[in-house]
């Protein structure tokens, strides 16, 4: 689960990706539309994982959340978040038993959904594979990893001897000297 780059910009619906970062703004690109805007440093961005859930406990991440979710569901979508609010909550209970019923609102288990359907579907949450490869996988992935160190000994030998000749390639830089200035020779 790669929630590194995903954020969520307040005021705007649905979630965005990180694609890179100016003096004053950050390029992202929306999950939903695919379109890439500056977001400035006024609007607030929060990173999807330093999102939590309130409960009587403890803060659950966001990030724990949506794994639980996904075992829970098997790497299906959960309900619409447009469903109804009993049918949310009871949902979200079941999903997390103990949350905050006077401090998550049901604006924010709406989110959660939205959210969760709208990354599954954009392939960021994935369900873990584990499970261990054959051993005919394993003796041919061995045959492979062998023949790429002998490629990867000639690209090393190649890229080192670039490398060398474009350091030398280069020109020396000359000092600066600072300006003398002088006074005006108008009206001379």
């Amino acid at each position: 689960m790669e929630l590194k780059k995903i954020v969520s910009i307040s005021g705007r619906p649905g979630l965005f990706k990180i694609i890179s970062q100016g003096k004053s703004n950050v390029i992202v690109e929306s999950l939903v539309e695919k379109k890439r805007f500056p977001a400035f440093a006024t609007e607030k961005i929060s990173a999807v994982e330093d999102i939590s859930i309130l409960t009587l406990d403890e803060d659950v991440k966001l990030s724990e959340v949506f794994s639980i979710m996904s075992t829970r569901l098997k790497g299906a979508e959960s309900i619409d978040h447009k469903s109804h609010e009993t049918e949310l909550r009871n949902t979200f209970a079941t999903i997390v038993p103990n949350y905050d019923t006077d401090r998550v609102y049901l604006s924010d288990i709406k989110k959660v959904f939205q959210w969760y359907n709208l990354l599954l579907k954009e392939g960021i949450l994935g369900t873990d594979d584990t499970a261990t490869p054959d051993k005919e996988g394993e003796k041919s992935q061995q045959g492979s990893k062998q023949a790429n160190k002998t490629k990867g000994d000639r690209l090393k030998k190649v890229q080192t001897v670039t490398r060398n000749e474009s350091r030398s390639a280069k020109p020396a830089m000359s000092k600066r000297v600072p300006m003398v200035k002088t006074g005006s020779s108008r009206g001379k």
